[in-house]
């Protein structure tokens, strides 16, 4: 990994939503491995303090529901004053489900949005708030996906939130240029992981792995550098943007 992408965050403040496990934990570890120190913010408090005692110092774990308001501004008031400041935002909270759009009930659908899209912006905004009030440029990264750009079945109210993020993006980025506040977001393709490694094994998964033109599942590792150069000064002149890493998955023909 180049060098320059990691020292653009060495020394920086960060949170990352979501960070109880999956890539949310792998984003806070390559922000902790680059020198940054990182606020992990999620609902599981007790996975949050092992990850915390993982990275070590300069590693702080704040509870926080991100479909809660008040939660939100508690946690991101939290981690603010425990790191001195915050200056990479992270916003990797996300949730799906596998009903087809007739099966599909409205609790289902209000979770997913609130997770994936309200959730993204109460963090973003509390976050943006004591950034411009402080006078202190910072940094927004919102995983998105490539069903924010294209649907797959049994995907709705996931693909909808995901194309909500993105659009979303785009008008934090417009209005917040002025503060000095970059957002982007970063749209992975199929990524392993410990959750999806048996389906991709299964015939099912073989022939999805088959229609993606690099003709793989993308690894956690395949992240590391274009993550880290929306996190970094390297992407300093890069907002409202949306960097795809999929494999080429985006032009498989239809």
């Amino acid at each position: 990994m180049s060098g320059i992408l990691e020292a653009g965050v060495a020394g920086k403040a960060a949170i990352v939503t979501g960070a109880s496990s999956g890539l949310g934990a792998h984003f806070a570890r390559v922000l902790a491995g680059a020198g940054a120190m990182v606020g992990l913010l999620a609902r599981r408090k007790d996975r949050l303090d092992a990850l915390a005692k993982e990275l070590g110092k300069g590693a702080v774990a704040v509870a926080c529901d991100v479909t809660d308001g008040a939660s939100v501004e508690r946690a991101v008031a939290e981690a603010w004053d425990q790191l001195g400041g915050i200056d990479i935002v992270v916003n990797n909270s996300g949730m799906t489900s596998s009903d087809s759009a007739l099966e599909l009930a409205e609790a289902t659908w209000d979770a997913i949005v609130d997770t994936n899209l309200k959730g993204a912006w109460l963090v973003a905004k509390a976050a943006a708030t004591r950034m411009a009030a402080g006078q202190r440029a910072g940094t927004i990264v919102n995983i998105a996906s490539i069903l924010g750009h294209r649907v797959a079945g049994r995907a709705m109210p996931y693909a909808a939130s995901k194309a909500g993020l993105i659009r979303m993006t785009e008008a934090l980025a417009l209005e917040w240029a002025r503060h000095g506040i970059r957002v982007n977001a970063l749209a992975p393709g199929y990524i392993r992981t410990d959750l999806n490694s048996a389906f991709f094994a299964s015939p099912q998964g073989e022939a999805m792995i088959k229609r993606i033109p690099m003709r793989r599942l993308g690894e956690q590792v395949d992240l590391d550098a274009p993550f880290l150069l929306l996190c970094s000064e390297a992407g300093r002149f890069m907002t409202g943007s949306t960097l795809v890493v999929d494999g080429g998955h985006l032009q498989s023909t239809l």
